[in-house]
């Protein structure tokens, strides 16, 4: 639903409201099921697991996916902790370098969108 709110929010070539709200909401939404999933655990799977190391890239952008930690008080201690993992911290820094270039260039919009199989 985030790749969603991603896509509505920040690359499709027409900004279309219905669709934009329906994912910014869709994605609060599951900010709020995480938030109750962590009330009272430290991790989502009650141990550091695969699963905090899946979900953590999916908030990393949560303010362009219209969404406001604050609102979210497990989810932002979790995030916190995540954020100072020193795994977390070396691969975030490794990555750096690309970080600052756009995430999808108007070549690869081309390549990602609008293609079909070619049977």
């Amino acid at each position: 639903m985030a790749g969603q709110n991603h896509h509505f929010v920040r690359y499709a070539p027409e900004q279309v409201p219905y669709a934009i709200d329906r994912y910014v909401n869709e994605t609060n939404r599951l900010y709020g099921v995480l938030n109750r999933r962590l009330e009272g655990r430290d991790w989502v799977a009650d141990e550091y697991s695969i699963a905090d190391m899946a979900i953590y890239p999916w908030v990393v952008p949560h303010e362009a996916q219209q969404q406001k930690l604050d609102d979210f008080p497990n989810l932002k201690r979790w995030f916190t902790a995540m954020q100072q993992r020193p795994a977390v911290i070396k691969a975030y820094e490794k990555g750096a370098p690309w970080s600052s270039r756009p995430a999808v260039t108007e070549e690869g919009k081309k390549l990602l969108f609008g293609q079909k199989a070619n049977p």
